[in-house]
């Protein structure tokens, strides 16, 4: 390939293939790629799980400088990545593969786009962050915030044997103090919460979806995240602002991990506000 070629970095998905159009983190991706007149291409492609093997081959052979990986392959790609890095290892899953010195080396950036957004209000270190949930988001934000010193992380999840196997994991792997909370009524959040983050899909695409939490309980000193991202302004964070804690979207997390993938790609730290321009209007938002 000649050096007027663009490197291809294509997103590996499931079974289940999302088109280019309309899929924000595409959008967000080649609209960083054009802004910086970068000779990248983002690429959307399914790839069964039986071909996966073949897919990252096919990635190598082709001078791939990288690619995303969405469920189900998080975990299964790892065997066939040369090396993981810090936080991915921890957590046992990859969404993002960067090739350094010709090798795929496993990234995780979930709980990295989470953590700089959490950053632009808050330094998480000495801090008690009360976690809703202990499936994927949970286990990348918890992994990602006890790396950067939260003192203190409390596991609220309606199974109690996942949240306690995260809030171990985190124990074990990193050292920080941990709690678990089982969710089977109306949860109570504890009164030196500093952040409190929805890591559930509750209000995926219903804005009005309640979580069962204790209003009253939250004070206006906590700083209240949530993960999703459409809607942005879910039943949590205008409740919250209500209430006047300071808050955070999902948006937030969802462009800081496409600039994280950007940066490990390329070398460059993309614009965010074109970034989440591209997104809102991928999610028809603007």
């Amino acid at each position: 390939m000649s050096k007027q070629t663009p490197d291809f970095l294509p997103s590996l998905v499931g079974s289940m293939s999302q088109g280019a159009k309309g899929n924000p983190t595409v959008e967000m991706i080649e609209a960083a790629f054009c802004h910086h007149s970068l000779h990248y291409r983002y690429i959307n492609m399914e790839v069964t799980p039986d071909n996966l093997a073949d897919a990252v081959k096919g990635a190598h052979a082709m001078g791939f400088k990288g690619f995303n990986c969405s469920l189900p392959h998080k975990v299964s790609v790892i065997p066939h990545l040369d090396a993981l890095g810090e936080s991915a290892d921890i957590m046992g899953a990859v969404n993002c593969v960067v090739k350094r010195k010709n090798q795929f080396i496993g990234e995780n950036t979930d709980g990295k786009g989470f953590l700089k957004s959490l950053q632009s209000v808050i330094e998480p270190e000495g801090k008690h962050v009360v976690i809703l949930g202990a499936g994927g988001a949970a286990r990348a934000i918890a992994v990602e915030l006890g790396l950067a010193r939260a003192g203190k992380i409390t596991i609220v999840n309606r199974s109690p044997q996942r949240g306690h196997d995260l809030s171990q994991l985190l124990t074990n792997k990193l050292s920080i103090s941990t709690d678990c909370i089982s969710w089977d009524k109306t949860l109570d959040i504890p009164k030196d919460t500093d952040v409190l983050v929805n890591a559930t899909s509750i209000g995926l695409y219903d804005g009005n979806a309640q979580i069962d939490i204790n209003l009253e309980s939250l004070k206006d000193t906590t700083v209240v995240a949530d993960v999703i991202f459409s809607p942005p302004e879910t039943w949590l964070i205008r409740k919250a602002r209500h209430r006047g804690c300071q808050t955070l979207d999902g948006l937030g997390m969802i462009v800081n991990q496409g600039i994280t993938s950007v940066e490990y790609w390329t070398g460059l730290r993309p614009d965010a506000s074109v970034m989440r321009i591209a997104v809102e209007k991928a999610l028809n938002l603007a």
